[in-house]
């Protein structure tokens, strides 16, 4: 072979050796990539998961049937807290709930779905089910809050069958009030009032729900934070979601579930942000902290969840994978 054929031979094979490693090289590049893909991806992998305030286990349990079948958040909600709304020993929400001054059971409720769409009830008489009539205002009526009156004929209009609210222990409970007439929120048992329940399906969309009956023996006519979005409760659904329990009032002032949301987008943790929310209330309280109690649960988009109290005495129900839980949340008296 001559010098100059020999040289053009051994030059075209050089760059067809280059030419090979460097494809082999852009191929391991993508297979690394798409490995790092779905390692992160597996990392992040969606869970269905519900919480709820107090220990409410049926409630929750019925949430995570709904969710663990591949159903929607919302639906979960709302058949959730439906259980509890029905469970007439609670005293809490829905029927048996404790009365006002004047013997009557209201009701308050609100749901948001991930959408950001809101519907809610306040001062709502003889419906045992006040969330489903909160969905019914967000999905079937041009407005977000209904009250009173207007929102009985409004359920009555749908089907909501009409009944007696003031179950026979409750009007014991009241009647034995009425001796002394004395209004003491007592921590942790009047202030147990509300049921708030978030979830997250399969898809990733979060959803929540607030249900009350309110405090016990209010004036008539009171409307906690309950139903007020923002404040009893509040869905973002590219962040997570927060729901609040307690003294409604103190809930209201601060807007604690808008201001935990917009906490976790900014970077925190749900659990910090519950702290934070609570560090709020107790920073303008310090001289009475002790009548009352307010508490608050969140979830971000990861699943990742927290809880906070002023007092200690509140508990969190978790539904998941692995089992229905329920645990007692950290608390700022003991912290502190």
């Amino acid at each position: 072979m001559k010098r100059r054929d020999f040289l053009h031979a051994t030059s075209l094979t050089g760059i067809a050796v280059a030419s090979g490693t460097a494809l082999l090289s852009c191929e391991n590049r993508e297979t690394e990539a798409e490995a790092s893909v779905a390692n992160a991806e597996a990392s992040f992998k969606i869970t269905p998961i519900a919480i709820a305030t107090w220990n409410v286990p049926d409630a929750v349990g019925k949430a995570w049937e709904i969710l663990s079948d591949g159903g929607k958040a919302l639906d979960a909600i709302e058949q959730g807290c439906r259980v509890e709304e029905a469970n007439a020993e609670g005293q809490s929400v829905g029927i048996g709930g404790l009365p006002d001054r004047d013997g009557n059971v209201t009701l308050d409720a609100c749901i948001m779905n991930s959408e950001g769409d809101y519907g809610a009830v306040v001062y709502l008489q003889n419906i045992k089910h006040p969330i489903s009539v909160a969905r019914k205002v967000m999905e079937e009526t041009p407005h977000v809050l209904m009250a009173g009156k207007g929102a009985e004929q409004f359920a009555v209009s749908l089907g909501f069958e009409k009944e007696n609210l003031l179950t026979e222990a409750s009007r014991k409970a009241w009647e034995e009030w009425k001796v002394t007439s004395e209004y003491k929120p007592v921590i942790n048992i009047e202030n147990h009032d509300t049921i708030g329940m978030l979830a997250m399906d399969a898809a990733g969309n979060i959803s929540g729900g607030c249900t009350t009956s309110g405090l016990a023996y209010k004036m008539a006519g009171r409307v906690g934070d309950s139903p007020i979005i923002g404040s009893g409760l509040f869905i973002d659904n590219e962040v997570g979601g927060a729901t609040a329990t307690g003294m409604g009032e103190e809930v209201l002032k601060t807007v604690g579930s808008f201001l935990i949301v917009e906490l976790m987008r900014q970077g925190m943790s749900p659990q910090k942000a519950c702290e934070e929310a609570i560090g709020r209330i107790v920073s303008k309280n310090k001289e009475r902290l002790g009548d009352f109690q307010v508490a608050y649960i969140a979830m971000n988009k990861k699943g990742e969840t927290g809880s906070y109290a002023i007092h200690p005495g509140f508990s969190v129900t978790r539904a998941t994978e692995e089992e229905i839980t329920n645990t007692n949340s950290k608390h700022y008296i003991s912290d502190n």
